[in-house]
């Protein structure tokens, strides 16, 4: 009896080092120290991949932790393998502790409880995010409740060459016009690539006005309504297909494929979801120094990027001290420079303390981003159902070989 009850006694704090308890910072920290976070990240950037290098430089300095980038091509990858892990009944010490992740993705993991919390807001961090002006509790209109931290935050630019393009164009029916007046000078990276569908919505939003269609992309996706809503979109983009780079029947893989296009001066007009994008891109000598960015005259999409922790992690503790990091105002600052990543920050300046609020106002953002106040109104993200179901559609109608 007496070694069943002290075996029992050992199997409790085992059980608890396990699972941490998000409130409980310090024991958090010092069970963090020493594990391995297997971050899950789109790895299809220089710039990206070398700011997350220094995170785990950081990481292993101040905590003892050693952070791995496993650099992916498409996010879904990293939650079929946590799915796949759980069908196998392997529900704990996955292959994945941490991952980048938006959208339909997070729905997907959310839906399927894959994913470890709530956590975001015990993060000691939390108290600077601008949880007011920012989508920091919603994920492509689906409720976070704590399964995702923010880390930067994303909206919809064009950039354009002001040596061929020197004005902004207003709205996407500007865009077909000065494609039909300029034909092969403009693309996009070919869906179902992210940045390459986030074109479709964008599209699909500008050219949506009336407000029962605008409040039924909240939703998710009818076909009582989806051929209605989307007619606009495919009309839109059979004229302006034909006009683009290759006349439209090929598309570049990728957003730095298309960056290389317009710095070989091949096209004179992308998009991006960073509105630094272009101001990196130029100091990295990716861009010329002509370039600049524009919204659209109703605004743009916009949202955050988050990252989760899947339930079955064996690194949770270090997962978790790896997004209270990437909140922190050291983190946010170096994401922000332009000669960095150019990311916008989804911290609060008013909750910073007043030297972390001065660093950020001295940071000189570059020539070609907006300011705050220039970068207008912040349009909703649709459902996610919306985005995989155009996705789908586009490469149905027009993909390569189609």
């Amino acid at each position: 009896m007496k070694r069943m009850l002290s075996l029992a006694l050992t199997l409790v704090p085992l059980t608890a080092w396990a699972d941490p308890d998000p409130s409980d910072w310090r024991a958090v920290v010092s069970q963090a120290q020493g594990q391995t976070v297997q971050w899950h990240a789109w790895g299809g950037s220089t710039a990206t991949n070398d700011f997350i290098s220094w995170v785990g430089t950081r990481l292993s300095q101040d905590f003892g932790i050693t952070l791995t980038q496993v650099k992916l091509e498409n996010t879904a990858d990293a939650v079929t393998r946590v799915l796949t892990e759980k069908s196998a009944g392997q529900n704990d010490k996955g292959a994945v502790d941490l991952i980048w992740i938006n959208g339909a993705n997070f729905a997907a993991m959310k839906e399927a409880d894959l994913l470890f919390g709530p956590f975001a807001e015990a993060l000691p961090n939390w108290q600077y995010a601008d949880v007011q002006d920012k989508a920091l509790r919603r994920d492509f209109t689906i409720e976070t409740q704590g399964f995702e931290s923010p880390w930067a935050m994303a909206q919809v630019v064009f950039m354009h060459d002001t040596t061929d393009l020197p004005q902004p164009l207003v709205d996407m029916e500007a865009i077909l016009e000065w494609a039909q007046a300029n034909p092969g000078r403009f693309t996009f990276p070919q869906p179902p690539d992210f940045l390459g569908t986030t074109f479709l919505k964008q599209t699909l939003v500008d050219l949506t006005d009336e407000t029962d269609k605008r409040a039924a992309l909240a939703a998710p996706v009818s076909e009582e309504n989806y051929g209605e809503i989307t007619a606009p979109l495919w009309a839109y983009l059979d004229q302006l297909t034909p006009l683009l780079w290759r006349s439209g029947r090929a598309f570049p893989a990728t957003g730095p494929r298309q960056l290389q296009l317009m710095n070989d001066d091949e096209i004179d007009l992308a998009i991006s979801f960073s509105p630094g994008e272009a101001s990196t891109a130029i100091a990295n000598f990716q861009l010329p120094e002509s370039v600049r960015t524009f919204v659209l005259e109703a605004g743009t999409i916009g949202n955050a990027s988050f990252v989760a922790i899947p339930y079955n992690s064996g690194a949770k503790a270090a997962a978790m001290v790896t997004a209270n990091f990437l909140l922190s105002p050291e983190a946010q600052l170096r994401a922000q420079d332009p000669d960095v990543l150019g990311y916008g920050t989804v911290l609060d300046m008013d909750a910073l303390p007043e030297q972390d609020r001065a660093a950020f106002q001295a940071l000189d953002l570059g020539p070609a981003t907006l300011s705050p106040e220039a970068l207008g109104q912040i349009q909703p993200e649709p459902h996610p159902s919306w985005m995989t179901r155009i996705a789908e559609d586009w490469v149905a109608r027009y993909g390569v070989g189609n």
